[in-house]
């Protein structure tokens, strides 16, 4: 489709010969009749000056014998024809030409005392007139216009080469630059292309104008982009995978043993209790990994309703102070005196804090301190309430901080280190905060441990600048 519509380097080099073309041709219209113009004024100007000079030569009594003679000798090389008016008014010229220019009306004037400065057409031929008045009676000077024009004929001729020739370079210039433009434009298609078969080692080198190099560098930047985008992804289906498969390995083989009558009948509720809590734990990481799909996908939806946040962060205190006291983990909560209330979805708010005190009690160790805080932040538009969950756990790395709302980054990375979950509870924890219009970052908490810091805005259409 792309070859039907013309390569680009073609349309600009028919696009430059058009240019090329018009421009030769408009500029050698203007200037041919520029110089024609200027070439018959310059030509008349000449005829003039000759016959003001026959005319002083008269009225220096020089006899009408001798100034034709002389003037045969000084105008036949220019090819200048003259005539002669007595004081009856009878014409005589050098040749008809001469003598047909002069009409009734140009004899009267100069027999007056007056000029005539003309262009005429005697026999077809435009002809210059120049004609003064005499003593004898008058002198008229007449010069076939091609002659008169004919050194600036020459001169127009080799002005329109040039301008051929200027048009001519000019195209071929425009080829070559059509060229060098389109070739980097056709590397970067066909990087591009590359891109779109599956490779992710392209490269495309930076050359052209600037903006063509910018969109090398775009293609070279988006293919580092999907190559480390893909490797994460890779990373996140095999950490699923080996997820999906440890509990389903387990509940396998524990079927396989009651379902062969290997499991002692004393044995089955003790088997019975493995299987269960295997399959819930699999039913979590199948729930997460909806969760997280959800978040990208239209029918996920959020109910904004005024809500008391205050009053929900209460509510969730009371359910994790138990949890947290069955695990030795001193629970405590940091709550406002009076009503928060924003309008977002309340329901979202908690599976938020939730999520994070889940992960916090995970990797807290008993005795150490998790803190729920909840507090209003002053800003534009309302404002912005302000939750923060904080651990005293081993908490995490500076190199931790950037990458710990991605899918599995922290998941993979502590593996075999400490307590872990299924990699995706922070991922859903950034997309219903993000959802929500807010926003969620990670830090170092005063306990010594982890510091998770949502903001979301008390009013709708309006999102936090943190994060």
């Amino acid at each position: 489709m792309s070859r039907s519509r013309g390569s680009l380097a073609r349309q600009i080099s028919l696009l430059a010969v058009a240019v090329a073309v018009v421009t030769a041709v408009v500029a050698g219209a203007l200037a041919v009749g520029l110089a024609r113009q200027s070439n018959e004024l310059a030509a008349r100007g000449v005829l003039a000056r000759l016959a003001d000079a026959a005319d002083t030569a008269a009225d220096t009594g020089v006899t009408a014998q001798a100034g034709q003679v002389r003037a045969r000798r000084t105008l036949s090389a220019l090819h200048v024809e003259f005539a002669t008016v007595s004081r009856v008014g009878r014409v005589a010229g050098t040749s008809r030409l001469a003598g047909d220019a002069l009409t009734p009306q140009d004899v009267s004037r100069l027999l007056a005392g007056g000029s005539v400065s003309a262009r005429r057409l005697v026999d077809g031929i435009p002809v210059l007139l120049e004609a003064r008045s005499t003593p004898a009676g008058g002198i008229a000077l007449v010069q076939p216009r091609g002659a008169a024009l004919a050194a600036g004929e020459q001169a127009i001729r080799r002005t329109l080469l040039a301008l051929v020739v200027a048009a001519a370079a000019g195209i071929a210039l425009s080829v070559l630059l059509a060229r060098r433009l389109a070739r980097p434009l056709r590397r970067t298609a066909d990087a591009a292309h590359q891109l779109a078969g599956g490779r992710r080692d392209v490269v495309v080198a930076a050359e052209g104008p600037a903006e063509v190099a910018e969109v090398a560098d775009a293609v070279t930047t988006l293919a580092r982009a999907l190559s480390r985008s893909e490797a994460r992804q890779r990373e996140f289906l095999l950490s699923v995978s080996h997820e999906l498969r440890t509990p389903l390995t387990a509940i396998t083989g524990y079927a396989e043993s009651l379902a062969e009558g290997v499991v002692p009948p004393e044995e089955a509720p003790q088997v019975g209790a493995v299987m269960l809590g295997e399959s819930e734990r699999l039913g979590r990481l199948v729930h997460d990994l909806l969760d997280l799909a959800r978040l990208g996908a239209e029918q996920f939806r959020v109910e904004l309703v005024p809500a008391d946040l205050t009053a929900m962060a209460g509510d969730a205190a009371g359910v994790w102070d138990a949890r947290c006291a069955a695990a030795g983990v001193r629970f405590s909560a940091e709550l406002p005196g009076a009503p928060v209330v924003a309008v977002t979805d309340a329901a979202r708010v908690r599976q938020v804090l939730d999520g994070l005190l889940e992960n916090a009690l995970r990797v807290t160790p008993a005795g150490a301190p998790i803190v729920l805080a909840v507090r209003p932040e002053p800003g534009p538009h309302g404002g912005l309430v302000v939750a923060e969950v904080r651990d005293g756990g081993p908490g995490l790395a500076p190199e931790d901080l950037p990458v710990a709302f991605e899918p599995s980054a922290l998941y993979d990375r502590y593996r075999g280190v400490r307590q872990v979950g299924t990699g995706l509870g922070l991922a859903i924890v950034h997309g219903l905060v993000t959802r929500l219009g807010g926003s969620v970052e990670a830090g170092h908490a005063p306990e010594g441990g982890a510091r998770f810091t949502v903001r979301l805005p008390t009013a709708p259409g309006t999102r936090s600048g943190h994060g």
